[in-house]
């Protein structure tokens, strides 16, 4: 179970600041085990966020971006500030799920995430998950730096 960059529908919502629509997504395949379940044998509410999670995390790195070394070097962070998510079927133990990310808009100090979950292409689970970059030590919001973010713009406008 690889992760792997694909083409993927451009968002309908337009970008600030004139930013093309992304064109790429992350698609990060991920095993239900029953630690991920709860007593009816089907995965908790909270572990699909957990997916989501990791799934973000691992399409950064995926970009040559590491959180630890962000916030050793510079004293930033990506935090969640909020979450809209829809659970529209079930998924159960030893599933094997895509996790499919992509970056609908990307700001001075925030992006936000679409994301879905499916099994065998059945869409399960979407969320919009809204990053906000924040200065570590005062926990307040900050740009994200700039050579960071020129390589997610640069990137996002070389696969629209």
């Amino acid at each position: 179970m690889q992760p792997e960059i694909a083409a993927a529908s451009p968002p309908q919502e337009r970008l600030p600041q004139g930013l093309p629509s992304p064109a790429v997504s992350f698609a990060l395949p991920i095993r239900v085990y029953y630690e991920d379940t709860d007593a009816g044998g089907v995965v908790y509410y909270a572990n699909y966020l957990r997916f989501c999670e990791r799934a973000r995390t691992e399409w950064l790195r995926a970009l040559g971006v590491e959180q630890q070394a962000l916030l050793d070097s510079a004293g930033i962070a990506f935090v969640v500030r909020s979450v809209k998510a829809d659970y529209l079927q079930p998924a159960r133990l030893d599933d094997v799920l895509q996790v499919v990310s992509h970056i609908a808009t990307l700001r001075r100090a925030s992006l936000v995430f679409e994301q879905e979950i499916r099994r065998d292409g059945q869409l399960l689970f979407t969320a919009q998950v809204l990053i906000a970059c924040i200065d570590h030590r005062r926990q307040k919001p900050v740009q994200i730096p700039a050579p960071l973010y020129a390589n997610l713009h640069a990137h996002l406008e070389s696969l629209a």
